[in-house]
């Protein structure tokens, strides 16, 4: 039987590598280097934060999302570097039906394939099938987006299929959005193991 997803609770995700805490507004302060300095990380995004002014509108659209019981989001802390290094979340969160989606996943680029993403997968997944027993876990992307894809992949999530011109991207142009998912039978008999083995 699986758990209700506890949307009060000051979640902390880490182990050694990465620390995922609740986002809250003043984390703008964290990450308004990315917004300012890097505005092409949201280039297959629905929602840029792209500038200071679409920074505090993301999180404060994710703070909204989550007083309303339909997300969770978390800024990412990369305890290596001792920085902040991007920003994720649980989205679309149903316990009725013991599922989610996990994404809105953005790091700095100097945080980019170094194994974080691994560390940030691994314990959100964890604390999903392990802990509140859910049955699904999904993501989407852009089908433009190689790279996202690539890594999801790599995570041990299996290509569903794609919707096809689903959702506005950012800038204004419809995309299509490919799904991707992992089952709790695939993470207790597969990913999880694959996944402890590239931490």
């Amino acid at each position: 039987m699986s758990k209700v997803f506890p949307f009060h609770e000051a979640l902390v995700l880490e182990n050694e590598r990465v620390k995922l805490r609740a986002l809250i507004q003043n984390d703008v302060a964290n990450l308004r280097v990315f917004s300012e300095q890097e505005p092409d990380l949201w280039q297959y995004s629905i929602q840029s934060a792209a500038g200071e002014t679409n920074l505090q509108l993301y999180i404060g659209k994710a703070l909204k999302d989550k007083s309303a019981g339909n997300a969770y989001p978390f800024i990412v802390y990369d305890k290596i570097m001792q920085e902040y290094a991007g920003s994720t979340r649980f989205y679309d969160i149903q316990s009725q039906h013991a599922c989610l989606q996990l994404g809105y996943t953005w790091y700095g680029k100097k945080f980019q394939g170094t194994g974080l993403n691994v560390h940030c997968k691994y314990l959100m997944l964890s604390f999903v099938f392990d802990n509140l027993g859910f049955e699904r876990v999904e993501a989407r992307a852009d089908v433009l987006n190689k790279r996202s894809i690539a890594a999801m992949k790599k995570i041990g999530f299996v290509e569903e299929g794609i919707l096809r011109n689903n959702a506005l991207s950012a800038d204004g142009i419809r995309r299509d959005s490919m799904v991707l998912s992992i089952l709790k039978l695939e993470w207790q008999n597969k990913v999880k193991k694959n996944l402890n083995n590239l931490l």
